[in-house]
């Protein structure tokens, strides 16, 4: 039989029938992305922008992140990231420029510290492969022990270079050429 319906009737049907469209669930993906950035209070800026990690274990599954930072990263006691490592981490992944800005003790340093060492993947005889510039010692001291803390079992060499005279001694009077 033929079955009458209103203009409306019939629209609230087809809308029962459709299944969600890939727009749609898209949106619905950007809300939840974004109320979890505002629940956590990060404010992000740019275009494109990878979505915020909410486990270490993210890392492990969805960026390959060597098992033994992995593991550093558990046996220093850090279960959850911190909102700027929420954010950071998986930007600076993305191999995307960062500027962040979060109180003292929120994560900085171990939120560019592990981004930097799965950049470099694994140890090699090349010389030095990455710099971190710290405008004091007290920071430099603090950077250098913790990623010897998130480094440790990997290879890699950390070194902290506070006087040119120590660094030719220690690394040779050459090096300031071949670096």
């Amino acid at each position: 039989g033929i079955k009458w319906m209103s203009s409306l009737e019939a629209k609230f049907e087809d809308a029962k029938d459709k299944k969600p469209t890939a727009e749609k669930l898209e949106r619905l993906r950007r809300e939840k992305i974004n109320r979890f950035r505002n629940n956590h209070r990060i404010n992000v800026q740019g275009t494109d922008l990878p979505d915020p990690i909410a486990t270490f274990d993210q890392l492990q599954k969805e960026y390959k992140i060597h098992p033994k930072i992995m593991e550093n990263i558990q046996a220093a006691g850090f279960q959850v990231p911190t909102p700027i490592q929420m954010q950071a981490i998986p930007v600076m992944l993305h191999g995307r420029e960062l500027l962040a800005s979060a109180p003292t003790g929120s994560g900085k340093t171990l939120a560019f510290c592990i981004p930097l060492l799965a950049h470099l993947k694994q140890p090699r005889n090349k010389g030095f492969r990455a710099l971190i510039i710290s405008p004091t010692r007290e920071l430099a001291s603090q950077t250098h022990r913790e990623l010897v803390k998130l480094a440790e079992g990997t290879g890699f060499r950390i070194h902290m270079i506070h006087k040119a005279a120590e660094a030719a001694k220690k690394f040779g009077p050459k090096s300031s050429k071949k670096f």
